[in-house]
């Protein structure tokens, strides 16, 4: 059941330098919306986070932030490989959970998850944000629409140069890798512009230590006979690069930033109707984000990232890591 009253009172679960951008500053344009807490491994890292950002409550344990009965929801932003083991705790602690992409260590995590949410009258939702903004919706829209005709072959490709290689991303106990981190956004994005869940055909893996990918490549099918490619890096020769284009037989789509489609907010299409740009807004696509999460809270909204969804991306990320001949991520 919604909750009838607002604003909805989010805990963060961590005090990542992410939050800022993912949670906080969002939230301060959000009258649906307000950070009341945040819990971090010790005391002292929790006060200091909470008083730079000016949080009321600070916890120092992931447990305490959970069971404070003020908290309405919980945002889970620890490391990947505990993704599972606290969105877990939070639904059975009766909160709303929004857990950071990707959703669970693997597919078998993420079912669990999935399970339990569906048995709860609680609002658990992936933060893959970018389905929220409206250039992904219109380009779903288009799609839709079979203006492109039968679909032919889907391209998206995300890399990033991150060189800090200390990182979490980078880390195997922590269920790091391209393929985890960037990769998550990509499996969203051909699943989404291809129009279902494909089958992995092959993939090859750049590693940066044994076991943990810094590039993947994988070529896809899907059952309607069309074909895909996604490519993701933290580290490559490849320089930043983010494009996803969708060809069909009667005309392509291209769209600059899929992954963070406010920073360029442009969609290129030719079909039989001529070519044209379509410009969207530059709010933040984590701004479109909490309102869709408030609005699921607080009104019953339906949730487009669920967790059933997370499982058919976890599912092409094992199906990936397999492919490439390296094992799927643990939970810790």
């Amino acid at each position: 059941m919604p909750d009838s009253a607002g604003p909805v009172r989010i805990g963060i679960l961590g005090a990542s330098s992410f939050a800022p951008t993912t949670m906080i500053n969002p939230a301060k344009g959000n009258r649906d919306v307000t950070v009341a807490a945040v819990g971090a491994r010790d005391q002292p890292s929790a006060d200091q986070f909470a008083a730079k950002y000016g949080i009321p409550k600070a916890y120092g344990s992931y447990e305490a932030l959970i069971e404070d009965p003020d908290l309405d929801a919980v945002y889970v932003l620890v490391p990947t490989s505990m993704h599972g083991k606290w969105a877990k705790v939070a639904i059975n602690s009766g909160k709303h959970v929004l857990v950071e992409k990707p959703f669970t260590a693997n597919a078998a995590e993420a079912r669990e998850i999935a399970e339990l949410a569906a048995k709860s009258d609680r609002v658990v939702m992936e933060a893959i944000q970018f389905r929220h903004h409206p250039l992904t919706r219109r380009v779903e829209q288009i799609l839709a629409s079979g203006e492109l005709g039968t679909l032919q072959r889907v391209d998206v490709t995300l890399c990033v140069l991150l060189p800090t290689f200390k990182a979490n991303c980078y880390n195997y106990d922590l269920a790091g890798g391209a393929m985890m981190d960037a990769g998550s956004y990509v499996v969203n994005m051909a699943r989404t512009f291809g129009g279902s869940t494909p089958e992995v055909v092959s993939a090859q893996a750049k590693l940066q230590k044994p076991r943990v990918d810094r590039a993947m490549t994988a070529e896809l099918r899907y059952a309607s006979g069309h074909t895909g490619r996604l490519r993701c890096a933290l580290w490559s020769a490849t320089t930043f690069r983010a494009v996803a284009k969708v060809v069909g037989e009667d005309g392509e789509l291209r769209v600059i930033s899929p992954a963070a489609p406010h920073i360029f907010p442009l969609l290129s299409v030719r079909s039989a109707n001529g070519r044209r740009t379509e410009r969207f807004s530059r709010r933040p696509t984590y701004s479109y984000q909490l309102d869709a999460f408030a609005g699921a809270v607080l009104r019953g909204e339906p949730v487009r990232t669920s967790p059933q969804e997370a499982v058919e991306n976890m599912s092409v990320i094992d199906a990936v890591y397999r492919a490439a001949g390296l094992p799927i991520r643990e939970p810790s």
